[in-house]
């Protein structure tokens, strides 16, 4: 059966984005003309490594390369769509299961496949030359290579506490710590093999599994090679697992031409999960996303009653496409991309919500609740038939998004003076990051502000029913 493979949720994959097209050697002489060479040096025996482990063709079709944003890999001939790219048996992809059996006796059921398969990489770090798997280890992203939020020092993480990814990031990083302590006495129990491991040297092998393993139904597992791969949002390529074969597969989506870039998709993700996992963001991130918190004030004569209305009709906590855990009162928020049309970005719960909050007598709040039971059970969906009141809802709304770009303009105008005195590569990802994230909520603001002003001047606006 063949499956679709998934980055590991948490995602995975390689911490370097290319955006340059660097060429490759082509070996084959029937091409005409000659291709710039961009050879790795340090890979330069691995896919040979690779070939001969696994005892099968790994790929005549892809070469591994270099750019200024690290490795990557190229056509080295002509790809069309539907040619498989790649294939690499599972018994050379590293799995928690490669871990010694004396050593995974020891653990937990607390302790996660990230943390054992981060157990084996540290392992075969620590063997070094002796490491049968050696040459793929050596190819791995240096700590200092890598720019994940977890590895920012709290001054550098200061410079996005405006975004709900600083706290995401604290929570991570405690996890993190929580499973080093859950694994600690095993690295006490085989000091020859990880003698010297620091919490600081964990979380970068833990990285390096968030940032490069897959999940199909094999469980994580390290994929050499395919993990060369960068990441491109508008490609439809992944990465397939065939179990009957016992081997992961990639099938091109488009044409290449020799020295192209071959790009995949790590999965859907906004940049905030792009940066807490792989240590880069995306230009104009169409999978882009912000949170938004609306919490029903304290001092709200009617506070109880519409708490007690909103959990009776449940606002679950959410998730976002790409995992990032929320509060009941937290929304996100994508781009909206029509000024005029019906809103698609900014969800239903959340103009739900502030149809809640504007209601000023208990009559209005059964009213909510009453519609709600008389459809699908969903609470304030669609327009509120007071329109003075709808107004009111939504120019809550935009008052919030209003007073966040306020926030966003604020931390970016210092972010400006500090990368013009000392301009750095995190510097510029925060700055690049906040940026994607206020472009959302300007997208989002402005059409509150249309919605508002065409109820304003027609008095009446078309009844929403949609499905979310």
């Amino acid at each position: 059966m063949l499956l679709l493979g998934a980055r590991f949720q948490r995602p995975l994959l390689a911490p370097n984005r290319c955006c340059l097209n660097i060429r490759c050697k082509v070996s084959n002489s029937s091409y005409p003309h000659q291709v710039i060479q961009h050879v790795d040096d340090e890979c330069v025996d691995f896919l040979s490594w690779l070939r001969h482990k696994s005892g099968a063709e790994i790929s005549s079709l892809l070469s591994i390369g270099k750019s200024n944003y690290g490795r990557s890999l190229f056509a080295c001939k002509p790809i069309q769509p539907g040619d498989c790219i790649l294939k690499v048996p599972y018994s050379v992809q590293l799995a928690p299961d490669n871990l010694h059996p004396s050593m995974r006796s020891l653990l937990g059921e607390d302790v996660g496949d990230v943390a054992k398969l981060a157990l084996v990489i540290l392992q075969h770090q620590r063997l070094g030359q002796a490491s049968e798997w050696a040459p793929y280890i050596s190819c791995l992203p240096r700590i200092e290579d890598m720019h994940s939020t977890i590895f920012w020092s709290d001054e550098e993480l200061k410079m996005i506490k405006i975004s709900s990814l600083y706290h995401e990031t604290l929570k991570h990083k405690a996890q993190i710590e929580k499973d080093f302590l859950s694994i600690k006495h095993v690295l006490e129990r085989f000091p020859e093999y990880f003698e010297g491991v620091t919490l600081h040297k964990f979380k970068h092998a833990y990285n390096l599994v968030e940032s490069r393993a897959w999940i199909s139904t094999r469980g994580v597992s390290m994929i050499p090679f395919a993990d060369f791969f960068n990441h491109d949002s508008n490609s439809e390529t992944d990465v397939l697992s065939d179990d009957f074969k016992q081997v992961s597969e990639v099938i091109a989506d488009e044409n290449y031409n020799p020295g192209d870039e071959v790009l995949i998709r790590y999965g859907k993700f906004s940049n905030a999960r792009l940066l807490l996992d792989f240590g880069f963001i995306t230009p104009h991130n169409k999978y882009d996303q912000v949170k938004v918190e609306v919490n029903v004030p304290q001092h709200d004569h009617l506070h109880a009653l519409k708490l007690d209305l909103l959990h009776r009709h449940t606002i679950p906590s959410l998730k976002d496409v790409n995992d990032l855990s929320s509060l009941e009162n937290g929304f996100m928020v994508m781009e909206v991309k029509s000024k005029s049309g019906k809103g698609r970005g900014i969800p239903q719960s959340l103009r739900a919500l502030a149809r809640v909050l504007c209601c000023t007598s208990p009559e209005e709040l059964q009213d909510l609740a009453m519609e709600a039971a008389q459809n699908d059970g969903r609470l304030a969906r669609t327009p509120l038939k007071n329109t003075d009141r709808e107004v009111e809802a939504h120019q809550l709304l935009h008052s919030r998004f209003v007073h966040m770009i306020e926030n966003y303009n604020e931390a970016l105008e210092s972010l400006t003076h500090q990368c013009s005195e000392n301009d750095t590569r995190r510097m510029q990802l925060a700055r690049d990051f906040l940026s994607g994230e206020l472009w959302v909520l300007e997208s989002a603001s402005v059409w509150l502000e249309n919605y508002c002003g065409t109820l304003k001047r027609t008095g009446s606006v078309k009844i929403e029913v949609k499905k979310i």
